[in-house]
């Protein structure tokens, strides 16, 4: 599509400062990829000069080279809140270049000063021991977003927009990041955006024809095609291509300004109030050039610019090949260096005069050191919500309905800051989350019908049937200073694996970096969990998630498993005045008994871990047995065993041990939570059996503890991987997890009950028996176990308090 009729052509002069800036950046980019020492080539080049591992990706770095300069003429003549995320994964080169450039760099890191020794210095940390990655990554003034997977750069982008009204997020999406599955769904970000709360993005699809050794996909499509595919997908696409620099610079600038007025004009009629608000078609730009541009042409003959040879180091193994370290000196000599810095290294005058000052420098934008400008919630005071238990069982709520008022109350709270939103695919109301809607909707840009339920312009409620766009939405709005959560079926969080390892190591690795500020915990809740999936059956039951989480640093993820309401708003408060971690709670939605009181519940949160005195009855002694339980499943299971053993053998010594953040059970040395050797050992004694039913699969906890000193006679009951649509029941029993299994496991490691173990356990296989036939007759579980209580009569779900609001 053609830009308006109006003259917006570059000044012959602009467009030679332009070009010369470009070429700045490209030079500095190769030089980072080849150069170990003269970094002004003041001398011929010797192999001595170039790096003896040559690691990086020059492909994609011209072309965000030229992205960059083009921003910055925007920002500096319309004096634009912009910054920029780049997807094209190895575009480090290009960032890191136009951040040195800018001075951001020098500011950040003053030891890569703005000259010939700080260039010397650049160009030896790149990719290099010691040094800084190949990729846009937390290290890199003015990133949001790691460039280590392709797919997420739009999302991150249009979750750093949110509530941001002044903010406008380039994004640029690689050709080979646009054949992802989440950037095909991220597209349709545009339909959340309001343009009267919100900034925009404007998409940047950069189609230089290739990936690693492949042509893409929308590179190659018919013209006609590619533009009608992001029509549907709602967006205005203007088209700027070529090989000749003075045209595309021309061009480019042109489409840019044509962009921001038509960004211009559609806040201005939703913000005036001078047309209703709709989903506006927002502009988009497809820029297509040469990949490697500006490269050697040809490689031993071999065509390299504008085909996947540039994709790495097009020239490589100079100490085999003088005709590369030629080629290479007559590739870097190409850009001419002695006109664009001085005797000093430093980029001439007329070229710093380019970049825009302060913190418009788009490596300078506090958005993306979201820190700076976060500010704390206002929360209610929790303890408000508790659910009124006056002895352990004696009443029944659903723990995630309780916390979903809670949650309510943070949306009121915090309204005029704009500051909290929640995410999910499609669950909140599913996952008992639905008092939210008494203080907020569900975004939606689209038409809404008079049928519609809980929709509006203005909500905080994000949902899409996608986890890698809500996840991708969320770590966008809180790196860039906000508040979020995400709740979504445990069994399906495993689709964002990748996402949750890029963004955990990127807070471990800003935990190392004095300027990188906290920002907001990604906090999630996992309900409709692996215990109770009565319908759906076994393709929505898997625990593992936990597994990958505690695969990653210490320092940055935390896992709770709060047994009940009251223990759920407990750490629900906690996660959300905490910062730089992950934190992942697992809780049931469905009606269940409640064990602990408030101030118990808060104490036993602070503990992290505890005996429940009034479920053992050791009374201070050595036990027989030390039964544990993490999860609201196995915390049933274990007191429902406990009660059978009571009644079986009254002088059997029982102690109850219920774990709320599961990382207690590490040693302090493997993670800062973690129990002492000392603590462990007086919980679960050093020589006593143990027997842990367990939320997901059994071998965690003994990865866990296996350093304990009583470690060889733990026995862990958990998940197994067998399931199907049954009955609550019979999916512990399918697991070994129930209460009979566990009094089963007692009695065959505590030696004293040897005598009494025949009879025992054949009451036990009897009541298994009977359990099956049962369900197999009926469809639900015996009376005797849906009606299990410890001891005490239960009173109705609605007798849990609803809380109030603060502020």
């Amino acid at each position: 599509m053609e830009p308006k009729n109006h003259d917006l052509r570059l000044s012959a002069e602009l467009l030679e400062r332009m070009n010369a800036y470009w070429r700045a950046a490209n030079y500095l980019s190769v030089g980072q990829i080849y150069l170990l020492d003269n970094a002004l080539l003041k001398e011929p080049l010797k192999l001595e000069h170039v790096k003896p591992r040559l690691l990086g990706h020059w492909g994609t770095t011209p072309g965000l080279n030229f992205i960059y300069v083009h921003l910055n003429r925007l920002i500096k003549a319309h004096d634009l809140n912009m910054m920029m995320v780049c997807g094209p994964g190895h575009g480090g080169p290009a960032i890191l270049a136009n951040s040195w450039l800018e001075g951001t760099y020098s500011d950040y890191y003053p030891s890569i000063s703005q000259d010939k020794d700080g260039m010397k210095a650049l160009f030896k940390q790149f990719s290099f021991p010691g040094g800084v990655p190949s990729h846009v990554a937390p290290e890199t003034p003015g990133s949001l977003h790691e460039g280590g997977e392709l797919g997420y750069a739009l999302t991150h982008a249009y979750g750093a927009v949110f509530d941001n009204p002044d903010l406008i997020a380039c994004c640029v999406v690689g050709d080979g990041e646009a054949e992802t599955g989440p950037m095909a769904t991220a597209w349709h970000s545009n339909k959340f955006l309001n343009p009267k709360r919100d900034g925009v993005v404007l998409p940047i699809l950069h189609l230089n024809g290739y990936k690693i050794a492949n042509p893409t996909i929308l590179a190659r499509i018919d013209e006609d095609e590619l533009i009608q595919l992001f029509a549907g997908y709602g967006y205005r696409a203007y088209l700027v291509e070529g090989h000749d620099p003075e045209i595309v610079h021309t061009r480019m600038a042109s489409v840019l300004d044509q962009c921001l007025d038509e960004i211009a004009a559609i806040q201005q009629q939703a913000r005036t109030g001078e047309l209703p608000i709709s989903r506006p078609i927002w502009p988009m730009v497809i820029l297509r050039t040469p990949k490697g541009w500006t490269g050697p042409s040809s490689v031993d003959g071999k065509k390299t610019e504008g085909f996947w040879r540039s994709h790495q180091v097009p020239l490589a193994n100079l100490a085999e090949n003088p005709e590369h370290l030629e080629g290479l000196e007559r590739w870097l000599k190409s850009y001419r260096p002695d006109e664009l810095f001085d005797e000093q290294g430093r980029p001439l005058p007329e070229l710093l005069d380019l970049a825009p000052s302060g913190q418009r420098r788009i490596g300078d934008n506090p958005h993306a050191n979201g820190g700076l400008l976060l500010r704390d919630l206002r929360l209610p005071d929790y303890r408000c919500y508790a659910v009124d238990v006056p002895a352990p069982g004696a009443v029944v709520a659903e723990a995630t309905r309780v916390m979903g008022r809670l949650l309510r109350d943070v949306l009121r709270n915090n309204q005029e800051q704009g500051n909290f939103r929640i995410f999910g695919p499609d669950e909140t109301a599913s996952n008992r989350w639905d008092d939210v809607f008494d203080a907020t909707s569900r975004v939606w840009m689209e038409k809404i019908l008079p049928e519609d339920t809980n929709l509006s312009q203005d909500g905080r409620v994000m949902e899409i049937l996608s986890e890698h766009t809500c996840q991708g939405w969320l770590e966008g709005y809180l790196l860039t200073g906000r508040h979020g959560f995400f709740s979504c079926y445990e069994a399906f969080i495993h689709i964002v694996d990748s996402m949750f390892n890029q963004h955990a190591k990127w807070l471990k690795t800003c935990n190392r970096i004095p300027w990188r500020r906290p920002v907001a915990s990604l906090n999630y809740l996992l309900t409709s969990h692996v215990w109770r999936q009565d319908h759906n059956g076994f393709s929505h039951q898997d625990p593992g998630f936990i597994d990958h989480v505690v695969n990653k640093k210490a320092e940055v993820i935390r896992v709770y498993l709060p047994p009940d309401a009251n223990t759920l708003l407990v750490v629900t408060d906690h996660v959300l005045r905490s910062r730089n971690y992950v934190n992942v709670i697992v809780a049931g939605k469905q009606p269940a008994a409640q064990w602990l009181n408030m101030d118990a519940a808060i104490k036993h949160c602070e503990a992290g871990i505890g005996v429940w005195e009034w479920a053992s009855n050791d009374c201070g002694c050595e036990p027989d047995v030390v039964m544990a339980c993490a999860g609201d499943v196995p915390t049933l299971e274990v007191l429902a065993a406990v009660d059978i053993l009571r009644q079986k053998v009254p002088s059997l010594k029982i102690r109850v041990v219920n774990v709320v953040n599961l990382m207690r059970l590490q040693p302090p040395s493997e993670h800062p939570n973690g129990l002492s050797d000392k603590d462990f050992d007086e919980i679960f004694t050093k020589d006593k059996p143990i027997v842990f039913a367990y939320h997901g699969y059994p071998w965690l906890i003994h990865r866990l503890c296996y350093r304990r000193t009583n470690h060889a006679n733990l026995h862990v009951r958990g998940y197994k991987e067998e399931g199907t649509t049954s009955t609550p029941f019979d999916m512990v029993v399918m697991n070994d997890m129930d209460r009979f299994h566990l009094a089963a496991d007692v009695i065959d490691r505590v030696p004293r009950l040897a005598q009494q173990a025949v009879y025992l356990k054949q009451y036990i296989r009897d009541k298994l028996i009977d359990h099956k036939h049962y369900i197999y007759k009926y469809g639900e579980d015996m009376p005797e176990i849906r009606n299990w209580q410890w001891p005490l009569p239960v009173v109705a779900a609605e007798e849990a308090g609803d809380g109030g609001r603060e502020g």
